[in-house]
């Protein structure tokens, strides 16, 4: 579409609406600007969304849905003076191209969208990747006021709501209903997944823009091999198949693993930093519904069988990794397993977007990638098995910024499920899908794969919280590096399990036992209470 001419229309209808100009009618002002935008190519009844593009009635929206009420919202905020010309938000360089690249061919970015229907200018600033908490505590503690909305680790919603430096957005999340626990287009898992990606202390602090679940993939071509399979079952006693269960995980890796032959049994990564994202997938899922990591008194519960054991696993698991593993990061990771050396590998749920892509000529794996869900335990009749977020990007509103409440509306739009499926189809980036109507999007299915969609779903359902309480990064660095000393050999899994305990007992007298506890227990409710049937 013509752009300008766009906001030029929306401009005028924007300020007849602020003059009080109303038709004979007395149309409400959805209704206006739907037959002002008819010729646009919006759908009939459409208010807003994008057009140009086959399909992009599926990323329109009607008068009563979040997408327009931001937009609306917006507009009578402008009419009051209580709206910015600009809004600056502060994003990780890999992400920026979701934003500013048009998608697909004939479509607008869903900057140039935000700006023709609101006319307000949607300015962002580039952060190094891995620098994004960094650059926020500088702007808060400096109070810069570079920003107005942050996108940080999902898990840092804890620390910097307590430093008063991101805003609580109970109020508007009330005036403004973003519905993301909407049933058939919301978060996997209703409130809980609300819970999970959004929320703190039982507050909303943050808008989910993200979905770094770590998800299990494999070979293919080495799992149907008729001749692998009567190999492996001759000597194991079942089908060669995904593993259900950790036990078969570490018998399928040590079949696989065959490093003569540039083949690894598994790369789940162990590096610091990284890794215990996968200790915590072996810890989490061995008690039915969840093993937690704290109880409802804030002890720690890692200095336990369940600690020692889940830590042993991780430790005896090298035996089919890279000699190398404890310094392998994801760049390492996924350039192993495009070249095929890797049975199995857990990874963040874009690896089959990137190396099962045949555009990726340096991948030896297209088309000969698939994913299952994670492995878990036969509890009580159940299988357990449990996955988790890491380093998910969570945008917040900035205390210092001026807008507060325009700025928030920015992250409904962004965030809403209809804009989110058209942004995570995007190539151009590292937001990954996470709402039921991201996994239905054909565009999306299309850039991420069918087969892969329906795993990331139902993994989705099966995350637990890594921890998001404050003191979060202290509470990380002392598990990372007792575990990288269990790796190593310096320490045995019952010393690093009882040292990390004495660790975290400390940092929660640092950060306040009674504000963890609170943290702690409101958390509950983000995680997952789904099992499965063994067999």
């Amino acid at each position: 579409m013509n752009i300008k001419s766009a906001i030029s229309r929306r401009r005028l209808l924007s300020t007849a609406a602020s003059a009080g100009l109303v038709t004979a009618l007395g149309a409400p002002l959805y209704l206006r600007l739907g037959r002002a935008r008819a010729a646009e190519g919006l759908a009939e009844g459409m208010v807003g969304g994008p057009t140009g593009f086959d399909g992009a009635e599926r990323y329109q929206y009607g008068p009563d849905t979040p997408e327009a009420r931001a937009v609306e919202a917006i507009k009578e905020l402008k009419g009051a003076g209580k709206a910015p010309d600009r809004i600056v938000l502060g994003l990780s360089d890999g992400s920026i191209g979701q934003l500013t690249q048009p998608f697909p061919e004939g479509a607008p970015s869903i900057k140039e969208l935000w700006e023709a229907e609101t006319g307000i200018t949607l300015d962002i600033v580039g952060v190094p990747n891995g620098q994004e908490f960094t650059k926020v505590m500088q702007d808060v503690s400096t109070k810069g006021g570079a920003f107005d909305i942050y996108a940080v680790e999902w898990n840092r919603l804890g620390d910097l709501a307590e430093t008063g430096g991101i805003v609580n957005l109970d109020e508007y999340v009330a005036a403004h209903k973003p519905e993301w626990d909407d049933p058939e287009r919301g978060y996997v898992g209703g409130k809980q997944g609300v819970s999970l990606l959004n929320n703190y202390r039982g507050s909303t602090y943050g808008v989910s823009l993200d979905g770094d679940f770590q998800i299990w993939n494999h070979r293919t071509d080495l799992f149907n091999d008729p001749a692998e399979q009567k190999t492996f079952a001759d000597k194991y006693g079942y089908e060669l198949a995904p593993p259900t269960t950790f036990k078969q995980h570490d018998e399928i890796a040590a079949f696989f693993h065959r490093p003569d032959q540039g083949l690894f049994g598994s790369t789940d990564l162990r590096n610091q930093g990284w890794g215990y994202t996968n200790w915590y997938q072996r810890f989490v899922s061995m008690a039915s519904p969840n093993q937690f990591l704290f109880d409802d008194e804030g002890k720690p519960l890692i200095n336990s069988e369940a600690g020692i054991n889940a830590t042993q696993e991780y430790i005896d698991s090298l035996a089919h990794h890279s000699p190398d593993a404890i310094s392998w990061g994801w760049p390492e990771q996924y350039g192993n397993f495009a070249s095929g050396g890797a049975a199995m590998t857990c990874a963040f749920s874009n690896l089959p977007k990137f190396l099962d892509n045949s555009a990726n000529e340096g991948s030896k794996v297209t088309g000969k990638v698939g994913s299952h869900l994670p492995p878990g335990r036969e509890i009580d009749g159940k299988l357990v098995r449990r996955t988790v977020l890491w380093l998910n990007l969570s945008a917040s509103v900035s205390s210092q910024s001026d807008y507060p409440e325009a700025s928030y509306l920015l992250l409904q739009w962004l965030g809403s499920s209809r804009i989110y499926s058209w942004m995570t189809a995007n190539p151009g980036g590292y937001f990954d899908p996470f709402q039921l109507s991201n996994f239905a999007d054909p565009l999306v299915r299309q850039t991420y794969h069918d087969y892969h969609m329906d795993v990331v779903r139902e993994s989705v359902a099966r995350t637990v919280p890594t921890i998001n309480y404050p003191g979060a990064t202290a509470f990380h660095n002392a598990l990372d590096e007792n575990l990288v000393a269990a790796l190593t050999g310096s320490k045995s899994a019952a010393d690093a399990m009882a040292d990390t305990e004495r660790q975290w007992a400390r940092v929660a007298r640092r950060v306040g036992e009674d504000k963890l506890v609170e943290a702690i227990k409101a958390n509950k409710a983000a995680w997952p209470t789904v099992t499965d049937p063994i067999g």
